[in-house]
């Protein structure tokens, strides 16, 4: 459990969870993982913004948008079941190391650009990578931390991924103005490089082993371990509960997130580069957000700090259609980084909590598929939608549905304490 510090004023309480960030990022076991995060980040928010606006520009259409998009969640569907097992069952440093290379050396391609083509094949296969390594980094935290130090660890790697995203999205708005975009994309090849050089020093203890999976060939082990991971999530209450919520937030954002770029040209009239400024505001909402639930909540696993963020990005999503001012828009999207880190941070600090690590891997895949099924399906409307009758719709309508969906997760949580 973690608790904010009481008897204290709330600049003592931001103070003090400042110093647990500080002595969680200085531990051993876990800085180099840290470290590398914070270069990889970097070097992942040049790329994301030098890719979107190099689609867009070559195409010049919201649906090539979304269809970059649809690129990246095709192959979350096909290799998690494969992710989930692998995680589980192999050496989870390995997994860590072998993705970062692999994806080095996609982001290095994109610097000689073969056209739009190549940017979809490039971003299919950074998905790829991130579908082994991604659910890894959430797997081993709880053994690289203790159970007080998981809220405070998940909350400085989140603060500081956005710090970065902040910079990086400056940085970004430089490099594609002065020199385009392969500048990018050569950082971001090295960040990765440099991320799976410190992995290498890190100790991370062998997961349990997979129960009952070790007889027959290595087809029928895998099958029995899917099989198992399944079976818990449909079993357990928390689990299947939380995917049914989750699959209606995805619906809601995976279009209005796609298409932020279209709102900011064909909505706020912003330039292409003027794309890096609403990043960098969402950054800046983003490295606060964590440290509420942190300096707050006496105990952070409750219903309302995973869904009420829910509530306040639908919100959200409907004003930014309404107003074109861009003091305003860039006001909203503060709190909108805000909330969805707030709620990030809690989501996997509570998933980590209360999951087993013997079914962890198969969980956290389990659930970036749902995620990435019901953000395709958005994905498939929503660029339709777009081109036909405009942005604003699209996110007046996205953020009805994700505050009900936030609605929804209150109603069917009200009563749980996560991990008891």
């Amino acid at each position: 459990m973690s608790e904010a510090p009481t008897g204290l004023s709330l600049p003592r309480r931001v103070a003090s969870v400042v110093a647990d960030y500080s002595a969680v990022a200085r531990s051993r076991r876990y800085f180099p993982l840290w470290l590398g995060q914070l270069i990889s980040n970097f070097g992942d928010t040049l790329h994301y913004i030098a890719l979107v606006v190099l689609v867009f520009e070559l195409s010049g259409q919201g649906l090539a948008v979304a269809g970059l998009v649809a690129t990246e969640t095709i192959p979350v569907l096909a290799l998690g079941p494969v992710a989930g097992v692998v995680i589980d069952r192999f050496s989870r440093k390995g997994v860590l190391i072998g993705a970062d290379l692999v994806r080095g050396a996609l982001a290095l391609s994109l610097v000689w650009p073969q056209g739009v083509w190549h940017a979809y094949l490039v971003a299919a296969g950074l998905s790829a990578a991130g579908v082994f390594f991604n659910p890894t980094v959430n797997a081993v935290l709880p053994a690289l931390t203790t159970e007080r130090q998981r809220l405070a660890a998940n909350s400085v790697s989140w603060s500081t991924a956005q710090l970065v995203q902040i910079v990086g999205a400056s940085v970004a708005a430089g490099i594609l103005a002065l020199v385009g975009t392969s500048a990018a994309f050569a950082l971001n090849a090295a960040s990765f490089v440099a991320s799976a050089a410190l992995i290498a020093l890190l100790r991370i203890p062998r997961q349990a082993p997979v129960a009952g999976g070790d007889a027959g060939g290595a087809l029928r082990r895998f099958w029995v371990d899917l099989r198992r991971g399944l079976s818990y999530a449909a079993r357990d209450a928390f689990v299947s509960r939380l995917l049914l919520v989750q699959s209606l937030a995805a619906f809601a954002v995976g279009a209005t997130g796609a298409m932020l770029v279209v709102l900011s040209e064909r909505h706020l009239r912003l330039p292409p580069e003027g794309f890096a400024t609403l990043i960098g505001a969402i950054g800046v909402g983003a490295l606060l957000g964590p440290l509420i639930p942190n300096a707050l909540a006496r105990d952070h696993r409750s219903a309302r700090w995973l869904f009420v963020p829910y509530l306040i990005r639908g919100i959200g999503d409907v004003l930014i259609a309404v107003f074109t001012p861009l003091p305003i828009a860039l006001a909203i999207l503060f709190i909108y980084g805000l909330n969805t880190s707030t709620g990030m941070v809690v989501f996997n600090s509570t998933i980590q909590g209360a999951i087993p690590d013997a079914v962890r891997g198969r969980v956290f895949t389990l659930l970036d598929m749902d995620w990435s099924i019901f953000t395709l399906l958005s994905l498939a409307i929503g660029g339709v939608f777009v081109d036909r009758f405009g942005i604003e719709p699209l996110f007046w309508s996205g953020g009805t549905l994700l505050a009900l969906a936030g609605l929804l997760g209150l109603a069917l949580f009200r009563r749980t304490r996560f991990g008891e």
